[in-house]
């Protein structure tokens, strides 16, 4: 496990967890994501891939050697029996990748953040010890993931039935950041809650 405390920072689609990331990160905090993450351990050369294209077969591959992701999820979404498997294989390393990178070496600070948009979805909660969720409306969230990854609403509105429901997100949050505030308001509260974890972490404290 991490050296340091681990804070668990998510929220729904469009939510705005990278921006509030970054704001931590300005403040010298050490983050890693999640997604990032699970793309790393599946790229070209790892066991993870050359399980995959052996389960699946070569033509879950791309012809630059890189997994095809529709594909793939093509499969594993009509099979659940798939996606067990998958699931199976995928999360220990994913786990035991983010154990790794959430160890920096000669780091100051006595926390360190995993932002993840299934972290209270799956057993990632149990990495970290507090829970920060970036929370706005609903209509909000649909409104920034049309405006940024080009979806139709109805597209949206089916990523957003398949997450946890806001109000229970909430309700296993030890804090919530409002991200439909102006951004400097955000970034008083990322502020905020950095000096309150750095008095709550630190040694002796």
């Amino acid at each position: 496990m991490s050296r340091y405390s681990v804070i668990g920072l998510t929220g729904g689609i469009g939510s705005g967890k990278s921006t509030v990331a970054r704001m931590f990160g300005a403040l010298g905090v050490h983050w890693v994501d999640a997604d990032d993450v699970a793309r790393q351990v599946v790229e070209p050369g790892t066991q993870a891939l050359n399980a995959i294209a052996d389960h699946f077969g070569e033509d879950i591959l791309q012809d630059n050697g890189g997994l095809d992701r529709a594909a793939l999820r093509q499969k594993v979404f009509e099979d659940p029996e798939q996606r067990r498997w998958l699931e199976g294989l995928l999360h220990p390393i994913i786990r035991k990748e983010l154990i790794r990178q959430l160890s920096p070496e000669n780091y100051s600070l006595p926390y360190v953040m995993l932002v993840s948009p299934l972290l209270l979805e799956t057993n990632q909660h149990e990495l970290v010890e507090r829970i920060v969720v970036v929370d706005v409306p609903e209509e909000t969230q649909i409104d920034r993931t049309m405006a940024r990854d080009g979806n139709s609403r109805e597209q949206v509105e089916r990523i957003l039935a398949a997450q946890m429901p806001r109000t229970a997100r909430r309700e296993k949050a030890d804090e919530i950041i409002n991200n439909a505030q102006p951004l400097e308001r955000v970034e008083a509260s990322v502020q905020a809650l950095h000096q309150r974890f750095m008095a709550d972490f630190s040694q002796g404290a």
